[in-house]
């Protein structure tokens, strides 16, 4: 790809920084990176050997980034049963499925956070299977108990099939030592469950899990080795707090949230992660516990109020939808959920690209349409501003190109 060069004009241009849209735009990709964008009447002449793609008015954005994604799981009975009833190659085959249909869904980019191994990382980069450029987290770090805990009725420990999402750990020591694991199999965030959850077996989503003295523990030795920053499961107040004042770059979840977490974020610049998405889950009942189904219903409408707030309040925002408990492939419906809390559509667009590749520590590569940047970008039927429901739509995702190559094109 070296050397090689498209000029895509004919397009609006929402470039994920979250300026106003760029009617009649182009983007020059030359060698996998972006050379130019901006207005068509800037852009460089074509050269004889340049490939020339007119977009017919369509509007390209910057590829997408899913920060909470477990593509080790189809579903939450999977991840409470830790894939113990499947083989490792299916596992790995399940999952790289699910990888594709989340690239065509217009995320080039995702965060996961328990349930995959480092090797679909490495596969990625080597071009063995189409799928997001991944960050991951490999396994959730919990104590006994806790939100990642899913022993069996019986007594059964499913922790220890071959591709466990748990990480159990229950003093700073243990956690220290955790912490060292992760490290040593390729995590590059440390995933905790500062709280329970609306899926958990054993607590529910106000009971304390990590403790702000273990994650500053974690801080503290994931300092030794060039850091890793702390994605903190978090849906209590009680917990939230425990997790800002830690240290943990964001919080994941967090529908509780009151004031005082609010201002702990404000002060420190902690991100949220909503992932709203999984209270969109009446068509997935089936696939679900009785206790989660009634824990969401009990908790849905003071969620989007708390939420609201703490976007009101100037949170800053990034995607997530936490696909494994919500449905893969259909990331992009999470844009419309945070709109509904509050943000704009372009600011629903920034938390999806921009923030959310600053929150991973990629913001100089990916994350928006600018000269210099890898060439990650979607190119969407229709105008996303009017309507931001269309891009959870794959269908109207129309073109895909992940670091200057096509992976998808389905324009007519």
């Amino acid at each position: 790809m070296t050397g090689a060069r498209t000029l895509y004009r004919d397009l609006t241009l929402v470039d994920g920084t979250g300026s106003a849209p760029v009617a009649d735009a182009a983007v020059l990709v030359e060698g996998g990176v972006i050379a130019y964008a901006g207005p068509a009447a800037g852009a460089p002449e074509p050269r004889p050997e340049d490939t020339v793609e007119s977009l017919g008015g369509r509007t390209l954005l910057p590829g997408f980034i899913d920060t909470h994604v477990h593509f080790g799981f189809a579903d939450g009975r999977a991840l409470a049963a830790n894939n113990s009833g499947i083989s490792r190659s299916l596992h790995a085959f399940e999952s790289a499925e699910r990888m594709r249909l989340t690239l065509d869904a217009g995320v080039t980019g995702a965060r996961d956070l328990g349930g995959a191994d480092a090797g679909f990382r490495i596969a990625q980069e080597r071009g063995l299977i189409r799928a997001p450029r991944l960050s991951m987290a490999l396994r959730l770090m919990s104590h006994t108990g806790g939100h990642a805990d899913f022993t069996l009725p019986s007594g059964a420990n499913s922790h220890d099939c071959e591709h466990t999402a748990a990480e159990i750990a229950d003093s700073p020591q243990e956690v220290r030592v955790a912490t060292r694991r992760l490290v040593r199999d390729g995590a590059d965030v440390i995933k905790v469950c500062a709280t329970g959850g609306l899926s958990s077996p054993s607590d529910g989503p106000t009971d304390e899990g990590i403790t702000e003295e273990e994650i500053r523990v974690i801080v503290d030795e994931t300092a030794k080795h060039g850091g890793r920053p702390v994605a903190a499961h978090a849906q209590g107040a009680a917990g939230i707090r425990n997790a800002v004042r830690g240290g943990a770059a964001s919080i994941e979840h967090g529908y509780l949230i009151d004031d005082e977490g609010i201002d702990l974020m404000l002060e420190r610049g902690t991100f949220l992660v909503p992932t709203l998405t999984t209270f969109d889950f009446e068509d997935r009942i089936h696939l679900m516990s009785q206790k989660s189904i009634d824990t969401k219903r009990a908790l849905a409408d003071e969620t989007y109020e708390r939420i609201a707030h703490a976007v009101s309040r100037g949170v800053r925002v990034a995607m997530g939808t936490d696909a494994g408990i919500s449905e893969h492939g259909r990331n992009l419906r999470e844009l419309a959920q945070l709109v509904s809390v509050g943000l704009s559509p372009t600011q629903a667009i920034v938390a999806g690209t921009g923030n959310a590749a600053e929150l991973l520590g990629a913001a100089d590569r990916v994350g928006t349409v600018e000269a210099g940047k890898l060439a990650d970008l979607v190119v969407c039927e229709g105008d996303p501003l009017a309507d931001i429901a269309l891009l959870g739509e794959r269908a109207n995702i129309v073109l895909v190109v992940q670091g200057g190559e096509v992976v998808k094109d389905t324009r007519a």
